[in-house]
């Protein structure tokens, strides 16, 4: 069992644990939604994906944001997981990012959906 993010308490009042896959899914989240800078540790740790809110949202920042987004996943995570299809998708006012990997230490197959509005 892992630690379950966002960090919260139980019904017991302890720390809430997770499954592995739901924790390997947790930290993909974390890695595209924290910007560069903000670990202390860790200063190039992110994904970029929120510096990008406030521009102009196009086919360009779709690519712009896939390209560093596998370049990401694969830097931090590449070790837990395999990427087998990442699309970022730029529709109206609404950025999506849509990915399928296999978690490496259970051979496991999952899909994720990330939202964001920009």
């Amino acid at each position: 069992m892992d630690i379950d993010f966002p960090y919260h308490f139980d019904s017991r009042g302890r720390t809430a644990l997770t499954d592995r896959d739901d924790h390997v899914r947790d930290m993909i989240e974390q890695l595209i939604f924290t910007n560069p800078g903000e670990r202390v540790n860790r200063p190039d740790f992110g994904s970029g994906l929120l510096q990008l809110v406030f521009a102009p949202n196009s086919p360009e920042l779709a690519a712009t944001v896939q390209f560093t987004l596998q370049a990401a996943l694969q830097r931090w995570l590449g070790d837990v997981i395999q990427v087998n299809d990442l699309n970022v998708i730029s529709e109206d006012a609404t950025l999506r990012i849509d990915l399928r990997y296999v978690v490496l230490d259970s051979g496991q197959q999952r899909s994720a959906t990330f939202t964001r509005t920009v």
